[in-house]
């Protein structure tokens, strides 16, 4: 069966020249991170480079009707996610390199597809770094250039019409050097990852805006942040001046703290028990 769409990065394409990529994918040994629902996410190695490939074989039509019922979009292909990833690197938002992806079929249940990235070594997510400076607080210039980093990426991100889904800072890596020192600069390399589940449109609804900044901001709840930083991230996502962007936005951003406080009386709940 011909692909739909196909493409092989010169290094994984001369290691399976004339191969069944997909037949040869969907059988492919490593450290698996997911094997379930018609998805597998695994680390493999050719030589001495790391990859990480998410194949999806078709999730079946059980599956599909069972998250239509749930009023859930069911993921049946990884396009999502490389075109997240090509319209990220358009955007000049970090987030990972692509070393291949793949299409075939045409049945929605049956349709096998893959998408391959390099792994991201040496890293570490902002929550962790986030626990860190709980021990060892960073100085206000790292605190300021993080907080203007995340407002640049999501504002970025949300206007070009692209909401993440699962936007919590778990899914943002960063260089462990960078870690190590307990610094952040504007410059700083960040990635953002896990982006199976993003849509993409001409313009993002609001409830989709509202979900992805109430999770940011939920997973930001242990870093301690103040009045002070929610305003700043508020001036830089908008464009506006703070007072401006509460008069103009403020239902909007109350609707934010709500979707945060309630994740976070979610959160306590499933601690306590």
């Amino acid at each position: 069966m011909k692909p739909r769409t196909f493409f092989l990065r010169d290094d994984l394409r001369q290691a399976w020249l004339g191969k069944d990529v997909f037949a040869l994918l969907a059988d492919l040994q490593g450290e698996i991170f997911r094997d379930k629902e018609g998805r597998r996410t695994l680390r493999f190695n050719i030589g001495d480079q790391s990859y990480f490939l998410k194949y999806h074989a078709g999730i079946g039509w059980a599956e599909i009707i069972k998250n239509l019922l749930q009023l859930r979009m069911p993921i049946i292909s990884a396009r999502n996610e490389w075109q997240a990833i090509l319209k990220l690197h358009q955007l000049g938002i970090g987030t990972m390199q692509l070393a291949g992806f793949g299409e075939r079929g045409w049945n929605p249940a049956k349709t096998a597809s893959f998408v391959i990235t390099d792994e991201l070594t040496d890293t570490m997510s902002l929550e962790h770094l986030g626990a860190q400076w709980q021990q060892s607080p960073p100085d206000f210039q790292s605190k300021q250039a993080l907080l203007r980093k995340l407002a640049e990426v999501s504002r970025d991100m949300h206007q070009a019409g692209i909401n993440h889904r699962d936007y919590y800072l778990c899914h943002f890596l960063l260089d462990k050097s960078f870690a190590d020192s307990n610094s952040f600069e504007q410059d700083t390399p960040l990635y953002l990852i896990d982006l199976h589940r993003t849509q993409q449109r001409r313009s993002v609804p609001e409830r989709w805006l509202v979900k992805d900044l109430g999770s940011l901001l939920f997973s930001a709840h242990e870093v301690k942040l103040t009045s002070r930083d929610f305003y700043r991230f508020i001036q830089i996502y908008s464009g506006l001046s703070l007072r401006d962007a509460l008069d103009k936005q403020g239902g909007f951003w109350r609707k934010v703290e709500k979707r945060a406080d309630a994740l976070l009386a979610k959160w306590h709940k499933q601690q306590a028990r």
